[in-house]
């Protein structure tokens, strides 16, 4: 699979992975690996808390943005 952005640059490069919102295959110039809490457990009492990494094209890590969020409103 070749990444989507280099393609749209006109070059071919292998991807090392696919943005978890759309789906995009991206390579490792064109990805943003972000991570976020994950909580587990029920309401009642303390949920455990763990840390997930998320793959994120270059379109969609702007998206994802604080400063992009308060645009939208």
């Amino acid at each position: 699979m070749h990444c989507l952005e280099c393609h749209a640059e006109g070059h071919d490069s292998n991807a090392v992975g696919v943005c978890h919102t759309c789906g995009a295959a991206v390579c490792a110039h064109h990805v943003r690996t972000v991570t976020r809490s994950v909580r587990h457990g029920s309401l009642v009492g303390t949920p455990g808390e763990r840390q997930e990494r998320t793959l994120l094209c270059l379109v969609c890590a702007e998206a994802h943005t604080p400063a992009a969020a308060a645009n939208t409103r």
